[in-house]
């Protein structure tokens, strides 16, 4: 499937503002699920300097400094990506990842320790073990079933205001949330049986005839013998090639598009975004 993506972000501030350092997380990673065929980003105003490298977990990231003021800021990144997991099952689980609460091996747990801590909510963790005795304890049909019980379970709310998801035991007791909030309670009661899980941002299909997109986030489980492997609560399927993935973390926050600060007396900022999205 191929994906061609428009995204502006503007910024504007009631009176001219410093900025200070951004990280851009805008560019779609590069790996076996997906292959980006072209890709360009424009900064308004001009960077002083303008830097690509990857952060502590892998991701491609764009670093930009300013000089001067300015009473705006545009962010603008347009590309194609080719979309190639067809088959989100298409792999074999090692025989001995077996059961549920799950253990890594004693070489691989130090890895991803930093993306299997859980908050620890009881009320997840009762969640998160009502969903091991419907799935038998199998580890990939509980990811399976965790899926899709928060897809039952919670009622999608479109959220712009705030930059954190809320916590997993405030989107079970409401039963509504954001794509964040829905991802973010899939890796808080994964984590509660021993999975390492990240949050993912990026865009999926969806429906092509809205004309109203946003960015969206998904969760990724490690399964060994199949790697990093995405389930969206929102659609309530595992993901494959109708998902286009930016950046994965550990934190929902190492996942924002655009982070930086600026700078000014009693000023006061404005958010507006524009996503078009075609899939051939």
């Amino acid at each position: 499937m191929r994906f061609r993506v428009y995204h502006e972000t503007r910024y504007r501030y009631s009176s001219p503002v410093a900025l200070g350092p951004h990280v851009l997380r805008l560019r779609p990673r590069e790996d076996t699920t997906q292959r980006l065929v072209r890709y360009e980003l424009a900064i308004d105003p001009q960077p002083s300097k303008v830097a690509g490298s990857s952060d502590a977990e892998g991701n491609v990231v764009t670093h930009a400094w300013f000089a001067g003021t300015t009473d705006s800021l545009t962010v603008t990144s347009e590309f194609d990506v080719e979309t190639l997991r067809e088959n989100a099952f298409d792999y074999l689980r090692d025989a001995d990842f077996a059961a549920v609460p799950v253990r890594y091996p004693g070489d691989l747990a130090p890895v991803l320790a930093h993306c299997a801590q859980p908050m620890h909510a009881d009320t997840v963790r009762d969640f998160a073990a009502e969903v091991v005795e419907q799935s038998g304890a199998e580890p990939v049909a509980f990811l399976d079933a965790l899926n899709r019980a928060i897809h039952t379970r919670t009622r999608l709310a479109v959220r712009d205001d705030g930059r954190h998801a809320q916590s997993a035991a405030e989107t079970l007791a409401l039963g509504r949330g954001a794509c964040r909030d829905a991802t973010v309670l899939f890796m808080e009661a994964a984590r509660a049986v021993g999975f390492a899980a990240r949050f993912v941002s990026g865009y999926r299909r969806g429906n092509l005839s809205r004309p109203d997109r946003h960015l969206h986030a998904w969760a990724e489980a490690f399964v060994p013998g199949g790697g990093w492997r995405g389930w969206d609560p929102v659609e309530g399927y595992a993901v494959a090639d109708r998902h286009v993935a930016l950046a994965a973390s550990a934190r929902q926050i190492h996942t924002m598009p655009v982070t930086g600060a600026y700078f000014g007396a009693h000023v006061d900022s404005t958010l507006e975004y524009t996503i078009r999205l075609e899939v051939e």
